[in-house]
């Protein structure tokens, strides 16, 4: 891999730190962001000592004007060839709420679609000036199913996808690629918290080598694991109703 300056947000754990350790390697150029300062330096140590130069910011993305602003000044000091936008927020609605607190639905929507959608455009802007470079914007399987039980979830990875759709093909003409990643259940932190049964789990390192080929061969779509794909192939044939029926009995 040539010389590359790659920024991964929600690097501390999961996804995003199996990320960051695939890139890591001579060359290579880490930005990695996050909330969490320790688990940052944990991770950055992993990737130097892989050889690659590794630099930590940790923030809270739900401050969108600083998150701009940090972009910016990330870019400026060290131009951006690829931007993964990788930090989510989980959450469900208590079985016996009939919604989700308003607080814990705004922030779910802050983390997983204000903040990558205002992220990706600072980055548009600056790739498409130079002609080049790849967002990655990481979603969910869940984009596709209305989920009863994380109503706010699901509209913000539906949200995303149709976000990444519409801004790849607007960046196609200045050379930037626009790539989402369709995570179904892979063993993080988040993962975690759901006690239903976890179909095709697969382990944030074999998903992000998964999703690194992908990137590398400028997908504008990545499904992990693979069968997660063919389920939604499945489900869309379905009558609408018909889905809306299953997911409210589960």
């Amino acid at each position: 891999m040539s010389k590359q300056t790659i920024l991964i947000t929600g690097a501390s754990s999961g996804i995003g730190a199996a990320l960051a350790h695939a890139y890591a390697r001579d060359g290579a150029t880490l930005l990695l962001w996050g909330r969490d300062a320790l688990r940052l330096q944990e991770v950055a140590s992993q990737c130097r000592a892989r050889g690659a130069v590794a630099v930590t910011q940790a923030f809270d993305v739900r401050d969108a004007a600083g998150f701009a602003a940090l972009l910016d000044k990330a870019d400026a000091a060290t131009p951006i060839e690829l931007a993964i936008f990788n930090a989510g927020l989980g959450g469900t609605a208590p079985d016996d709420a009939p919604a989700e607190t308003p607080e814990a639905a705004r922030a779910v929507a802050e983390v997983n679609f204000v903040a990558p959608v205002v992220g990706a455009n600072v980055m548009a802007a600056a790739m498409a000036g130079r002609g080049r470079g790849q967002i990655v914007l990481v979603g969910s399987i869940a984009e596709s199913y209305p989920l009863p039980m994380a109503p706010t979830y699901a509209a913000t990875k539906a949200g995303l996808r149709l976000f990444a759709e519409s801004l790849g093909m607007r960046l196609a003409k200045h050379g930037v690629i626009v790539t989402l990643v369709s995570p179904g259940f892979i063993d993080t932190p988040m993962s975690r918290q759901v006690t239903e049964p976890k179909p095709f789990l697969m382990t944030p390192e074999a998903a992000a080598a998964v999703i690194a080929r992908g990137i590398a061969a400028k997908a504008s779509v990545i499904v992990v694991p693979w069968q997660y794909g063919v389920i939604r192939a499945l489900t869309d044939l379905l009558p609408r109703a018909l889905l809306r029926w299953v997911l409210s009995r589960t």
